[in-house]
């Protein structure tokens, strides 16, 4: 797996992005329906997982997800 310095990393979404990817993420949850959203929700993660290319950003990520719930 390839491991992204900060420097080589994407830039960090501003709050539209954030909020463009939060309305797309909001319907996708309603699309799919409640029996399938935990399953929508874990392909979601693995295809972000992949694309990343970095387990150890990932642990961090999900530990700040896990956070406050």
């Amino acid at each position: 797996m390839s491991h992204n310095s900060p420097s080589a990393a994407a830039p960090a979404l501003d709050i539209a992005g954030l909020e463009s990817v939060y309305e797309t993420l909001a319907s996708a949850i309603d699309a799919v329906g409640p029996d399938k959203t935990e399953l929508f929700l874990v392909k979601l993660a693995l295809l972000s997982a992949r694309q990343i290319g970095d387990a150890q950003l990932l642990a961090t990520l999900v530990a700040s997800a896990q956070k406050d719930l």
